[in-house]
């Protein structure tokens, strides 16, 4: 989708499912603002410039047939040959630690089992050789022929009679076998079931387990003193000190919101009483201001701290909230900053309700709308506040007009203290932590958020949320 004609921008708009399905969006909720995209097209379809003689000839004709190395080949360019051995082995050990003991427990089992069927078929091929009766006929009185006929006869009636039943204990043994083994598979999955029954149990404790239920919440394993009970003991002594550690860090969260707002609050009222003196100098007022404002800034950077501490911590109220009058509310405080900047704000707001903390929901808002205020254009800039319900999940998007942003900076920037190409000098746009309030407030409420760069600049932000 290109701009229109005259560099005005597009306003983006919601994309239905299938509509988006035939197209190429670079964002499942923005329309892509093609001015990079239209411009490197004219660049890749003008072509190189034609030049004079050779030379011009030579930069107008591509090179054709295969790529050609000039070095030695890359590295890992050869196949890598493994042996059947090592392909075995690949595929059992992405196999789950369940299933390879009921594997390994069938595998003993059947060796055992052929092994025992081995023995039973030569000891009864050798008990009925030795229980095999005599010629029950006296040839003393017939003549050698016939004698050695009739015994040699009886002899292969014998060893005929042993083949014969011992054909009939190896097919019947098989059979036997593989009933039982079958079996064993089903007794093997059961015993490795309730082997793993104390690692589950850790497992499911430990999914369960947040900030506000380390004091109670422990595994408790009964049972021998194998090595199973003591990984559960070596595990309850971690969540013990984990506990003594969130309590250590709440009590310092409660004790620096007190002792740091307070010398600032005292030094923001010396300086308002300071400057409401009329008989101050200009000067004098110039540097009460510039302290004001350096106050201000250390406030907001301490709350701004504390917001963060507190929003990485489990979720203390969980209500239901409409992301779209959580949107509104926003919306509506930062309008006048907006306005002061020249930033036009468009607000597409659908209802989409959650259950979490509607404080901290609305400071995620704030956030994403006052950072994408300040790092705007100077002039005439944009910015598109949505939110709503797509294929099942609840998405607030924040996206602006702007300066251009690496891919590779995105990442980056949801980190505390951290600006566009690690700028720390001109902090007078923030503390840096912005973002960081908001992925931690994000995942606190079982969601995830994800940043772009938009074509033509700026950037995209799309928060996820579990619907109500």
């Amino acid at each position: 989708m290109s701009a229109p004609a005259g560099g005005g921008e597009e306003r983006p708009t919601f994309v239905p499912v299938d509509e988006a399905r035939q197209s190429v969006p670079t964002h499942p909720m923005i329309s892509p603002h093609s001015e990079r995209g239209a411009w490197r097209g004219e660049q890749l379809s003008s072509g190189p410039a034609e030049g004079t003689g050779k030379a011009g000839a030579a930069q107008s004709s591509p090179p054709e047939g295969p790529p050609t190395w000039d070095g030695p080949p890359p590295a890992g360019a050869a196949p890598v040959h493994r042996t059947p051995l090592e392909r075995a082995r690949a595929v059992f050990d992405r196999v789950s630690i369940r299933w390879r003991l009921t594997i390994t427990y069938a595998l003993l089992f059947f060796a055992a089992g052929a092994l025992l069927m081995l023995v039973i078929y030569l000891m009864v091929g050798w008990a009925l050789d030795a229980a095999w009766p005599q010629l029950p006929l006296d040839l003393s009185n017939v003549p050698a022929g016939l004698a050695a006929q009739i015994e040699r006869e009886w002899y292969w009636a014998q060893h005929a009679a042993v083949a014969q039943a011992r054909k009939e204990l190896l097919f019947r043994s098989l059979m036997a076998l593989a009933g039982v083994g079958i079996l064993a598979v089903i007794i093997g999955y059961v015993v490795a079931d309730r082997a793993l029954k104390p690692i589950q149990k850790m497992t499911a404790t430990a999914r369960r387990l947040s900030g506000s239920t380390l004091a109670h919440e422990r595994i408790d394993l009964q049972g021998p003193d194998d090595e199973l009970k003591e990984l559960a003991d070596t595990f309850d002594a971690m969540l013990t000190r984990l506990n003594v550690a969130f309590d250590m860090q709440r009590r310092f969260v409660g004790n620096a919101s007190h002792e740091l707002r307070t010398p600032l609050t005292i030094n923001r009222t010396v300086l308002e009483i300071a400057l409401s003196d009329p008989e101050a100098s200009s000067d004098l007022k110039a540097l009460g201001r510039t302290l004001l404002e350096v106050n201000a800034r250390n406030e907001r950077l301490i709350e701004g701290l504390l917001l963060l501490a507190r929003s990485e911590r489990e979720l203390s109220v969980r209500k239901p909230v409409d992301m779209k009058e959580v949107a509104e509310t926003a919306v509506e405080q930062l309008a006048s900053r907006a306005e002061e900047a020249g930033v036009t704000v468009t607000a597409e707001l659908r209802g989409a309700e959650t259950i979490g903390d509607p404080v901290l929901l609305e400071r995620c808002v704030s956030n994403l709308v006052e950072n994408a205020i300040k790092h705007n254009l100077p002039e005439s800039g944009r910015l598109w506040v949505r939110t709503g319900m797509v294929e099942g999940a609840l998405i607030v998007q924040v996206a602006n007009t702007g300066p251009h942003v690496p891919a590779y900076e995105v990442n980056s920037l949801f980190e505390p203290f951290r600006r566009l190409n690690a700028d720390r000098v001109d902090s007078s746009k923030g503390a840096g932590l912005g973002l960081s309030i908001v992925r931690a407030v994000v995942r606190a409420h079982g969601g995830n958020v994800t940043a772009v760069p938009r074509d033509g600049g700026g950037l995209v932000v799309t928060v996820r949320l579990q619907s109500r």
